[in-house]
């Protein structure tokens, strides 16, 4: 049997994901004491992100050859604007935040650079783009989510509890899993050439995971305010 694509991956990739899970802003969440003007910096941000995420699964079907394939696009979409943008909505609500202005937020420069990357790979190539696009995002909240449940007390954590519950579920793993299987299914019998650019877009997905935590972290928006 060969490799799986995301096997053959995961030496680079798990650096960056011990690396997002090591991040301030991921502990700070896990112990219960990440600044909650920082975490709502996140619930926009993230709110705004999920919305190109979501077109990423439009684009996905739309690219399909067959309806299995777009039924795991079809998947990912439901889970992104149906469970985490629900679980951004509560946030929202729980901090008097409306959904207009959380609709309204303006992407920050990580957050633009970050989307504009993915929408690119995704329009420029094949389904297998596309399925390069998304995985990152979903990759590493898996794993962040499932090692932040290890900690005790953490899913009874008033504030970051359900976001840890959520992420760690067996929904959120599942639709991981989708992808991850999606993925490795498109890149199976693919020359090398193809292979090496998919994962590069994988690991560049991966640093700009980092550098979102980073941002809102920061409470970043743009380098200079006209």
């Amino acid at each position: 049997m060969s490799e799986k694509f995301t096997d053959r991956i995961y030496p680079r990739i798990i650096k960056l994901w011990e690396a997002c899970f090591n991040h301030p802003f991921v502990q700070e969440m896990g112990n219960g004491s990440l600044d909650l003007d920082k975490f709502k910096h996140w619930i926009k941000q993230d709110y705004v992100y999920l919305i190109e995420y979501a077109r990423l699964f439009a684009i996905g079907t739309s690219k399909a050859a067959d309806l299995e394939t777009m039924n795991s696009f079809a998947k990912g979409l439901d889970g992104v604007l149906f469970m985490e943008m629900d679980l951004h909505r509560s946030y929202a609500k729980d901090f008097s935040i409306n959904e207009d202005e959380l609709e309204a937020t303006e992407p920050s420069a990580i957050n633009t650079a970050y989307t504009s990357y993915m929408l690119n790979k995704a329009q420029a190539g094949g389904v297998e783009n596309v399925a390069a696009a998304l995985l990152a995002c979903s990759w590493s909240y898996s794993y962040i989510g499932l090692k932040l449940a290890e900690i005790p007390g953490a899913l009874e954590d008033k504030n970051y509890g359900s976001w840890i519950e959520m992420y760690s579920s067996k929904e959120f793993t599942d639709l991981n899993e989708n992808a991850m299987e999606l993925m490795n299914k498109l890149a199976e019998d693919k020359p090398e050439r193809e292979l090496k650019a998919l994962e590069e877009i994988i690991v560049k997905t991966g640093y700009f995971e980092y550098m979102f935590w980073d941002m809102c972290y920061n409470k970043e928006t743009w380098s200079i305010d006209l």
